[in-house]
């Protein structure tokens, strides 16, 4: 797979990038001080995924990711920082984020995590994930197991009959839930939740 590395503290930078480029499957096509020279390499080289700095100058990470998120570009974003802010977290995550790491991670770790996200999956440190899923997500277990099934199709009586739940209770989960995403509807539901990683 392609990367680009984007951070602004340059012996970060080269060591990160060397260090990728070691493994067989990873290359390092090019290197940003900061988030605007990011996002012109990733529009011009074409990365499978770009290693983003959350803080840098001009642009930050998560700018950047914004703005590919806008222009629909396939690159995939992975987050590093040394920060573990839930706003940080869920902004990355709404900006379509992939991945979101500690920069203290070993490289096998964000190797591993690379070859997920570039899989189609989400890649988030386990420090992270266990403070922010938890803190952050709003849903109850009930509503997203009926979330989960919504998105699947069911009605909300094929709902009810698979969790041997009224059809009535079913319609307060799913209600809930809409209401506590902001949602105008089920389908907008389950898309905010899954934009989220709530429904993982």
């Amino acid at each position: 797979m392609k990367v680009i590395v984007a951070e602004d503290q340059g012996m970060l930078r080269g060591a990160l990038s060397a260090l990728l480029d070691l493994e067989d499957d990873i290359e390092v096509i090019g290197q940003a001080a900061d988030g605007a020279e990011a996002l012109e390499m990733i529009r011009t080289l074409r990365p499978d995924l770009c290693i983003m700095d959350i803080e840098m100058p001009k642009m930050s990470g998560l700018d950047v990711a914004e703005a590919l998120q806008k222009s629909k570009d396939p690159c995939g974003v992975v987050m590093l920082t040394t920060f573990s802010r839930s706003g940080y977290f869920q902004r990355a995550m709404r900006a379509g984020a992939r991945g979101f790491l500690l920069k203290d991670s070993p490289v096998g770790e964000l190797a591993a995590a690379l070859r997920d996200v570039q899989a189609g999956r989400r890649a988030v440190s386990p420090e992270l994930a266990l403070t922010f899923w938890e803190a952050e997500n709003p849903l109850t277990e009930r509503e997203r197991e009926v979330l989960k099934l919504a998105r699947e199709g069911l009605s909300s009586g094929e709902i009810a009959s698979r969790l041997f739940l009224s059809g009535g209770t079913v319609r307060n989960y799913l209600s809930e839930a809409i209401q506590k995403l902001e949602a105008k509807n089920r389908i907008d539901a389950i898309a905010t939740a899954e934009k989220n990683g709530w429904l993982d």
